[in-house]
């Protein structure tokens, strides 16, 4: 589900645009996953089971509850995209991986979002550089806790 077409308050302009450029992604986002028969939330989880992890991790990182991700981990091995395995160090646990099916399927979905490229292939190599450090440091400042 993509993010609602406006900010609530009032926005600077460049306010506005990070909206615009999030909501974008977003749609991007979203189109890719349908191509490859993945709802958002699965094309996420596949990209970051990468390497071995548990479920609980992969909620922390996503900010989520532990039961959504069960259910997506559910649909997702239903297609033989993952496989649970026992965590090595704690037999009551359980690690996902990518099985080789998935790991074909989201290579495909990388490259079909293509929206960071599509976006930056019109800016020069010091437009980027400034971008990337212009970024880096909204995000720096957005992880800082607010007074």
């Amino acid at each position: 589900m993509a993010a609602p077409p406006g900010p609530v308050a009032a926005a600077t302009g460049a306010e506005r645009a990070m909206f615009d450029f999030v909501d974008a992604y977003d749609r991007a986002f979203e189109r890719a996953a349908q191509e490859h028969g993945l709802s958002m939330a699965q094309a996420c989880v596949l990209g970051r089971v990468g390497r071995d992890r548990g479920m609980r991790e992969l909620a922390d990182e996503l900010g989520c509850d532990a039961s959504n991700i069960t259910q997506i981990i559910r649909r997702l091995e239903a297609r033989g995209l993952v496989r649970r395995r026992p965590h090595p160090e704690d037999g009551r646990s359980r690690q996902i991986v990518r099985t080789p099916e998935g790991t074909t399927l989201y290579a495909a979905f990388e490259e079909s979002f293509a929206f960071a490229r599509a976006v930056t292939a019109g800016l020069s190599a010091d437009e980027r550089d400034q971008l990337t450090v212009l970024l880096r440091k909204a995000l720096d400042a957005a992880s800082r806790p607010t007074p």
